[in-house]
């Protein structure tokens, strides 16, 4: 497959809507947080490709952090939110049907990796199994600085959340935990969510509160994100 050529950086909308759809489904990659800023805090962010072989991923060069999550779980809402980008990237109605690794340039030798969502079997198996090859794909990457786990709040940390951190603890790459949507709890239900994972986590990563909506936890996640590709390569 023949890679798409980074393109210029497209215009940055000035809506700042929360709102769902027509259709009431909760849009993912074309909201930003509610009185959040509309000028992105990475204004060269462009997507670069996407990749159904790890023989398409980009050089080994530079510095990687990967978002991955149950399909559903707000991962595209979160990309969006980091990167302060309206419409970084699209999504779809159905869970399960992003298949490919999508790259996004943050700045020069500094790239966001979109890994396939996990979590509802929509595809044959041989579909199934390519996606599980892709990540696996990203193992031996040394550009790899940590993966960014986004976990839906109500749900909380699932089987296939735990296969993901065992790869990465496999790898030895650090995993930080988003939990999405948290403006849907309370108070004190995300006091308990927060101390439940704690345990649970057992120093196998770190965990926040995260809301792409209402933008509660967006700095703090920015700032793991620019720590990890301001790290020095695993040795």
């Amino acid at each position: 497959m023949q890679r798409k050529q980074p393109g210029p950086a497209k215009p940055i909308a000035s809506s700042t809507s929360c709102a769902t759809n027509s259709q009431g489904i909760e849009e993912l990659y074309t909201s930003i947080p509610c009185g959040s800023s509309s000028v992105s805090v990475y204004p060269s962010v462009q997507f670069l490709f996407s990749a159904a072989a790890a023989s398409q991923f980009p050089p080994d060069t530079g510095a990687e952090v990967a978002i991955c999550g149950r399909s559903n779980a707000g991962k595209s809402s979160a990309i969006n939110a980091i990167t302060g980008r309206r419409a970084l990237a699209r999504t779809s109605k159905t869970p399960g049907r992003t298949r490919l690794v999508n790259f996004f340039e943050l700045t020069p030798g500094a790239r966001l990796i979109d890994l396939p969502g996990y979590g509802y079997a929509a595809g044959p198996r041989v579909e199934i199994a390519g996606w599980a090859e892709l990540i696996e794909g990203l193992g031996p990457r040394q550009s790899l600085r940590g993966l960014m786990l986004i976990v839906d709040s109500r749900r909380g940390i699932l089987p296939g959340d735990e296969q993901l951190m065992e790869w990465a603890q496999g790898i030895d790459r650090p995993v930080h935990i988003l939990f999405s949507k948290c403006d849907q709890l309370n108070r004190t239900e995300s006091q308990r969510l927060l101390t439940k994972s704690k345990a649970a986590l057992q120093g196998r990563g770190s965990a926040q509160l995260f809301s792409a909506r209402t933008g509660v936890g967006l700095e703090q996640a920015r700032g793991q994100l620019d720590a990890w590709l301001r790290s020095p390569a695993p040795t």
